[in-house]
């Protein structure tokens, strides 16, 4: 019942709500965005949604698309600019994903959506995570996020698939406010992201 009606009513209901709250701050981060980037605010990209089926998420652009003398992007770390820094800093770089939850492809509270080239490296337990739709915020995120290993981030996805409630789910979601306002967790070490999941004989 909660998944397959309340969730989805829920999900469209308050990620409305949401962008319609914190539109002038969607407004003046794209603007600044367009400027500081030289081009476009929003980051697209294809990931495996729930069974596996491709979307395209957005994300606001963190990084410009600097390449070295080689034509190849530069480093993270070069490519992130000032306001990107501070956008991600604060996770604001999420916001666009609303816009993922209102067309039915996420959920706000479930597994991230990883790469689509991950996907041939899942065990069979590891591929419970796309039972469900993917989240903006979820239970790994609350537990770790990029802190995690891999093999810990997946326990907790298959884990929040296997006993998801709307308890949980609000659960997630306030902790997250409070993560999101400590800045707790965003990178892993010294990298700017998550490094790259190669599976099991990595």
């Amino acid at each position: 019942m909660y998944s397959k009606y309340l969730k989805p009513s829920l999900d469209f209901s308050l990620a409305g709500f949401s962008l319609l709250l914190i539109s002038p701050l969607f407004l003046l981060i794209t603007v600044m965005l367009v400027i500081n980037n030289r081009g476009s605010a929003f980051f697209i990209q294809k990931r495996p949604g729930k069974n596996g089926k491709i979307f395209h998420i957005i994300k606001f652009k963190t990084m410009n698309d600097k390449k070295c003398k080689n034509g190849i992007l530069l480093s993270d770390y070069h490519r992130l600019t000032l306001v990107g820094k501070a956008v991600r800093k604060t996770s604001l770089d999420e916001i666009p994903q609303l816009i993922n939850v209102l067309k039915g492809e996420m959920s706000l509270v479930g597994p991230r959506p990883l790469l689509p080239e991950y996907l041939q490296f899942y065990n069979e337990e590891q591929s419970k995570r796309h039972i469900v739709k993917p989240g903006i915020t979820g239970w790994a995120q609350v537990n770790g996020r990029n802190a995690l290993s891999w093999e810990e981030k997946f326990k907790f996805d298959v884990e929040y698939v296997q006993t998801f409630s709307p308890r949980l789910d609000a659960k997630i979601l306030l902790i997250t406010i409070q993560k999101v306002v400590h800045r707790h967790g965003v990178n892993a070490n010294n990298y700017m992201t998550m490094e790259a999941f190669k599976g099991d004989a990595a």
